[in-house]
């Protein structure tokens, strides 16, 4: 495989990721807009959800905290520290 070849395939895998991800978010804000049980937020029960997913597809429980460690940790500097995004 040339460079260039890689770095389709990169870019190809990265776009993949990202539209999966997106539409899961799609999803979870649509739910989350219809949500008949708002003492049950959808957001803390996508989260719990996400992670013992993640563990059940054998992603390492240590793997799958500092991610979600890093991600709260790098959030203020995305938002710029916005509560809701305007």
């Amino acid at each position: 495989m040339t460079d260039e070849q890689n770095q389709v395939a990169c870019h190809e895998w990265q776009t993949a990721l990202y539209e999966a991800s997106y539409q899961y978010f799609v999803a979870l804000k649509k739910l989350h807009e219809t949500n008949p049980w708002p003492e049950h937020p959808v957001l803390a029960n996508a989260i719990n959800t996400l992670a013992t997913e993640l563990w059940d597809q054998c992603f390492r429980a240590t793997n799958i905290s500092a991610a979600f460690q890093s991600a709260v940790v790098g959030l203020p500097a995305y938002t710029a520290e916005d509560d809701i995004r305007p």
